[in-house]
């Protein structure tokens, strides 16, 4: 594997590198860095800048805005966004109910929302988990009536994230009780939050914050034009918009970017007349090792699975931007460690490390850290 990237995908790099560094408003990556609430507005006025680049939508098909970038071209366009400390792009619309749309749309329902999707005139959110039925999703009970064109909702869902900010909600709602197979008798429904009979009430987080909130539903009339895919098959649904789900959960590039903060912190404060960044608790592993571990879960979840990463054969050194690695490390763990701005200092054998020469501020060998105190491992 070859995690350098080729001299046109560094050339895109810069590219959105510089286009971010031009058009990112500096209000929000203040608000982004300072760990701040962004409001609706706020989240769609970085939404609409990157729509009307045409930048919003890269995975969508061309004929709908996308780009045409490749996976790594979107893989950098992410981790760029992120490091830039850019508001996320809420997926719930854009990378959950877009590409439902586009497997099992009608061409009316596809013409009616993707283009405010696009545009960010709409605000989506998801209606999936219930107060008896988080991991257990198929024992929903949200019913679902056909009453000539509509059907008539009732029933409660939870933890709806940023459904207090939102215009739709696509829903999991059940249409038929009488089945033997929980799955079965499932379908999904488009459903306009400002129809009579919704409420929404905040559940306040731990530090008080409002992401998440109860949704009830009580004879809420739905057209059933709103339905997606076939009546009773909504588990279908469900199960293919999960697999986009899972992958608006990395972060990578705000997490790396949080990562230096750490660094950066972890250099410039004291303890004991060093950097924290150097000190070692009694026995027990420096900080930089600590960072280092989280870097590499980090880089384990860039590489995806399958891909070996050796925490006990990166030991830590007083210097903090360098580290000293067995010469028979994974190169792709050598690369990305490099990439992350680490020196690397390569021997034949951890046992080798020894016996290098220990000088004020360079590298301080193994023999002698673990004199100090710090761990050479896990």
């Amino acid at each position: 594997m070859d995690l350098d990237y080729s001299s046109e995908e560094l050339a895109f790099r810069d590219e959105v590198r510089g286009w971010l560094r031009e058009n990112l408003p500096a209000d929000l990556r203040r608000k982004v860095e300072s760990y701040g609430a962004l409001s609706k507005d706020e989240l769609l006025r970085w939404h609409r800048i990157l729509a009307d680049k045409g930048w919003i939508a890269p995975a969508w098909p061309i004929e709908w805005g996308g780009t045409s970038w490749n996976v790594v071209q979107r893989y950098i366009f992410e981790e760029e966004c992120g490091y830039a400390a850019a508001p996320p792009l809420i997926p719930f619309g854009l990378a959950m109910c877009a590409p439902v749309l586009f497997k099992f749309g009608t061409e009316d329902q596809k013409k009616r929302f993707l283009p405010r999707i696009y545009r960010g005139d709409d605000f989506w959110c998801q209606g999936y988990s219930e107060p008896s039925s988080g991991s257990d999703l198929a024992s929903l009970r949200t019913a679902a009536v056909r009453d000539g064109d509509r059907y008539v909702v009732n029933g409660q869902k939870t933890w709806t994230t940023l459904a207090h900010m939102a215009d739709w909600i696509f829903c999991l709602v059940r249409t038929d009780s009488a089945l033997d197979m929980k799955q079965e008798g499932i379908s999904f429904l488009l459903i306009d939050m400002k129809t009579p009979g919704i409420t929404v009430r905040p559940l306040r987080l731990m530090d008080g914050g409002h992401e998440v909130n109860e949704v009830f539903f009580d004879d809420v009339r739905v057209p059933a034009a709103n339905l997606v895919f076939e009546e009773g098959k909504g588990w279908t649904v469900a199960k293919y918009l999960l697999g986009y789900e899972r992958m608006n959960t990395g972060r990578i590039g705000a997490s790396k970017r949080e990562l230096e903060r750490l660094k950066e912190l972890a250099a410039r404060e004291m303890k004991n007349g060093k950097p924290l960044l150097a000190v070692g608790g009694s026995g027990g592993p420096t900080i930089v090792t600590g960072v280092l571990q989280v870097m590499l879960d980090v880089l384990d979840f860039h590489l995806g699975p399958g891909v070996a990463v050796d925490l006990p054969r990166i030991h830590e050194q007083a210097a903090p931007e360098t580290v000293i690695v067995e010469e028979k490390m994974p190169a792709q763990t050598t690369s990305a460690l490099t990439q992350m701005g680490y020196r690397l200092r390569m021997v034949p054998m951890l046992g080798a490390v020894g016996a290098l020469k220990t000088e004020p501020g360079k590298l301080k060998g193994a023999a002698d850290a673990r004199k100090g105190g710090t761990a050479s491992g896990y």
